[in-house]
Formats: structure tokens, sequence, C-alpha cells
């Protein structure tokens, strides 16, 4: 189960599995092309069994790069990437809106045995360049399991507000389009994967009679099976809260609400903003963390919690 780490320094960390050097996934933190809002982001990500499991930069949405934290909508601001949604005029090009997120420096890069980690600190900024928030981040592999053909990715970040005041987590729901809360933790995945399979803890699987529609719900943990592409077989990816993930908006305290997709493209990320902003003062730090089971196979409600039993956060 041993895991092996390569670094092109200024350009992307990999990491690799068995002796078949089975590469997990890439995190890439060079920056890219601005109107895409510059951000680190993991791609590819693969199953061990070497099933690619994210998309990149793809023709529908260019700033759609495998697995990224994202802010979509942040105090006027779009950290998301490419057009921005304007209540009553729809989807804009507004490039003095796009900002990005900046790699500083890693705190820790290294692998050994069945776990890897990649610790960083990164600087949140709006388009013309000023220091909105400082982010602790910490990406770690972990649970790498070849008798269920699974792996685990856990994803931890830590926002500060370095603004003088108040930054405002919105998304497209917020501001007045039905159904399109994405903000946070976002993942894409690959063309092959869309129509997949979508089900949370609570909710029926699709194509049951009883299945409900996963979108704007709160649940722990959110389920999506897709079939590859070019290969036989299917993968399963799990996306679940850590129990701290209370989101403090202006309502009070509830849970993240999910965001999922599964037509005309493959979508999951757990909202920061879906129905409401959620306001971070100055000074007051932001905590989230996140896992995702990356595991071959078509796996089922029972299964899926029952692997999530067995792993501690």
């Amino acid at each position: 189960m041993t895991l092996s780490l390569t670094h092109v320094h200024g350009d992307r960390v990999t990491v690799a599995h068995g002796t078949a050097g089975t590469e997990l996934f890439s995190y890439v933190y060079r920056p890219e092309a601005d109107w895409e809002a510059p951000k680190p982001y993991l791609h590819p990500v693969r199953t061990l069994s070497g099933g690619l499991v994210t998309d990149y930069r793809p023709n529908d949405h260019r700033w759609h790069k495998g697995l990224q934290l994202t802010a979509s909508h942040l105090s006027g601001q779009n950290l998301w990437g490419g057009n921005t949604y304007v209540h009553g005029e729809g989807y804009l090009a507004l490039p003095e809106r796009v900002g990005s997120m900046a790699h500083v420096a890693f705190e820790e890069v290294g692998a050994e045995g069945d776990r890897a980690v990649i610790a960083e600190r990164l600087t949140w900024h709006p388009h013309g360049g000023e220091l909105w928030a400082e982010e602790e981040r910490r990406i770690e592999v972990r649970d790498v399991d070849p008798d269920t053909g699974s792996w685990t990715l856990t994803w931890t970040s830590a926002v500060t507000n370095r603004r003088g005041e108040p930054l405002r987590f919105g998304s497209p729901t917020t501001h007045g389009r039905p159904a399109a809360g994405y903000t946070g933790l976002f993942w894409r995945g690959p063309r092959a994967f869309r129509g997949g399979r979508v089900f949370t803890a609570e909710s029926a699987e699709s194509g049951e009679s009883s299945a409900a529609d996963p979108m704007g719900s709160q649940a722990p943990w959110l389920a999506y099976v897709g079939e590859h592409d070019g290969r036989d077989g299917h993968a399963t990816l799990v996306f679940e809260h850590a129990p701290s993930n209370d989101h403090l908006g202006e309502k009070g305290t509830h849970p993240a609400h999910w965001f999922v997709r599964s037509d005309p493209f493959a979508a999951v990320a757990p909202s920061w903003a879906f129905h409401e902003e959620l306001v971070l003062p100055p000074g007051e730090t932001l905590a989230r963390a996140y896992r995702v089971v990356v595991a071959d196979g078509a796996w089922d409600r029972a299964r899926v919690a029952a692997h999530l039993a067995g792993l501690a956060w």
C-alpha cells in the first residue's frame, strides 16, 4: 500500500500508489488563465485501478478543473472563474470582478507508508490584487485499501478574513438563480459520468420510484456513481462533511446544502452558501473539512454507509 510523491517545483505535486505507480492525483498550483480565476486544483484524480474521475477545462466551462476550492460570489467578486451571474441579466463577462487564490508556500509535502500530506498556505485576492483572505490548506491521502478498491482524500481549509470589512460568501442562488448554489469545494466529473447515479444518506438512489432530488438538500454525505469511457466498469465518489461543518448564516447555524448535477454534466459541491449568504467578519476564520472516497465499482447506499462507518476523522 506504499504511496510515493513527486514534486515538480513551481508546477505540481503528484501522489502515486503501489509498485505499478498508479497516479492517484496531481495537485497543480501554478497560475493559469486570469479569466478562469487562477487557483490550485487536483487533476487528474484516479481510482486505484487507474480510472479517471475528474475533468479539466471542458468546453462548456473552461474554469472547471478537477477538484478545487472556489468562491463563486465573494463580496462582489468572482473567484470561481468565467462569467459572473447578475440577477435579471444572466451570466456576463465581467473580467474586473474575477479574482484569484494564490499559492504562497508549502508547510509540508511528503508521503510515508499509506499516508501522503500536502499542507499549503494561500492568499485570496479580488481582481485588483488586494489581500482579502489567508488560507491554510491541508490535503491528505488516507485509508488506501486495495481489498475494497478505494482510497480517501481529506481536504481541510481554514480561511481568515484579512479585509477591513466582512467577507460575504454567496452563490448564483443567493443572487436570484434557482438551484445554482455552487460555491466552496467543487468536483467536476469526466464527460462519461453524465447521467450518473446520485444518492445521499437520506435520499433514494437515482432510478428508484421514491428518489428525491438531492439538489439543495442537507445530508451528511452524497455519492455519485459513474461509468467510464474507454474501459469497462464504474467508479464511485463519496463526498462527506466533517461533523464540525456547521455553517453560520444570517438566519442562524445550519449544515451545508448539496449542489449536485448529473445532467448536462457531473458536478458536486457541498455548498457554503446555497440558499443564503455566509458572512465572515474581519479577522475571523472559516474552517471546513471534507472527505472524498474514490472507489472502483458501483457502490450502493449500504456499502457506502458501511465503509464510512469504518473510517475515522
